[in-house]
């Protein structure tokens, strides 16, 4: 009988400030504790059973004496706090430089060379929340017919366009052109289309997102499983974060809901090897707009959703639950924030150890690896061992 290993990656859902969070600014974020603290509790039984409360101070969520998964917390080794820097060392590649960041916008150099390609000028290029800057230049855009790019403290070339003034097939070659030329000293992490609707006053974002992201520059466990012969899912973002790379096929999303549904989906039918799902809600909807009550909600649906996929693994399988990083929504910023991300092991043969603090992301990937037999030398080091009884 086959194993499948199932990787959870709640976008965003950090558990504490990193130790070099202070050259981020980013001292005292801790997403989960903090969204618990506001809310004066978060009820998360199911997460809690598997011992979510052992890793991290919840309100709400205690520590339990028998944690039904292993479990433990992840440092990013990787500098930044972006999701495609958190996703490709959850998969074993650990960067040495960070993806460039425009906080005074981009160049004149691109901005001119963008828009000699699609024939149009642009508004914006600033730092900005995407909400908030579809409100302040939407109308100028509805007028013009221009593009509106932004970016954040992440390595984000983003580019909003109403879906009635610049079609969906626009807006993506749009995207083409930019990622084309966001090459080298300006290789940003992700170019990214941000369609909406609407009117001035109640401009409302679409679920046509979609990512453009540099196809990762070394091999990850993703690509190494797929040489291997395995057969690997990408649910969510993920063929967006990975560039297609390192997968047999994906399957795009519209929310959370979906995501899980479709994570279920693939263990029930006992086609694939790695299943890796994204669920970007917590991030999308709820950190980058400050909403701790909205997060708690995503929280608290995803706990409730999870007994349904823990009920369809076989008696090999084994679910990984993490995150990338993390995007505290009650800080003052709406950014990413430098965080431990949390790590949960579930399984039929899994033992409940304390993982402990694993020094880089990449322990996760390494850990799949193993559990596949793929070979893999590049960084992590597994903690199949701790996991399974001798």
């Amino acid at each position: 009988m086959t194993s499948t290993a199932i990787v959870i990656v709640l976008d965003s859902v950090g558990v504490g400030e990193l130790p070099d969070a202070k050259n981020y600014d980013d001292e005292g974020s801790n997403t989960l504790g903090n969204v618990a603290a506001a809310l004066g509790g978060l009820e998360l039984p199911n997460l809690g059973r598997l011992g979510l409360g052992n890793i991290v101070p919840i309100v709400g969520t205690e520590p339990v004496v028998s944690p039904a998964a292993a479990h433990g917390r992840m440092a990013e080794k990787s500098p930044g706090k972006d999701t495609t820097t958190g996703h490709w060392e959850l998969m074993g590649l650990v960067l040495v430089r960070p993806f460039p960041i425009y906080p005074q916008g981009f160049p004149p150099e691109v901005i001119r060379a963008f828009e000699q390609e699609v024939g149009r000028c642009v508004l914006g290029n600033k730092v900005a929340s995407g909400t908030k800057i579809i409100e302040e230049l939407g109308l100028e855009h509805l007028a013009t017919g221009y593009p509106i790019v932004y970016t954040s403290a992440d390595s984000v070339f983003q580019i909003a366009a109403h879906e009635e003034v610049i079609p969906l097939s626009e807006l993506y070659r749009m995207c083409t052109v930019a990622r084309r030329i966001l090459q080298g000293e300006h290789s940003v992490g992700r170019v990214i289309a941000r369609p909406f609707v609407g009117r001035p006053g109640s401009f409302k974002r679409t679920a046509n997102r979609r990512d453009y992201s540099l196809p990762p520059p070394a091999p990850t466990v993703l690509d190494k499983a797929l040489s291997s012969g395995c057969r690997v899912l990408g649910i969510g973002k993920i063929g967006d974060i990975f560039a297609g790379r390192g997968l047999t096929t994906t399957w795009p999303t519209k929310d959370n809901t979906q995501g899980l549904s479709l994570s279920r989906m693939a263990v029930v039918s006992r086609e694939w090897d790695l299943v890796f799902t994204n669920l970007v809600d917590f991030d999308m909807l709820y950190g980058h707009r400050n909403d701790p009550h909205g997060f708690a909600r995503a929280l608290m649906e995803f706990d409730a959703a999870l007994p349904d996929l823990l009920s369809a693994l076989g008696p090999r399988d084994v679910l990984f639950i993490t995150a990338d990083h993390g995007c505290d929504p009650t800080t003052a910023s709406t950014d990413h924030t430098r965080e431990y991300v949390p790590i949960l092991a579930y399984g039929a043969r899994v033992k409940p150890v304390d993982l402990g603090i694993r020094s880089t992301f990449a322990d996760l990937g390494a850990t799949v690896a193993e559990l596949l037999g793929v070979p893999w030398a590049g960084p992590g080091k597994s903690f199949w061992s701790l996991l399974i009884a001798a």
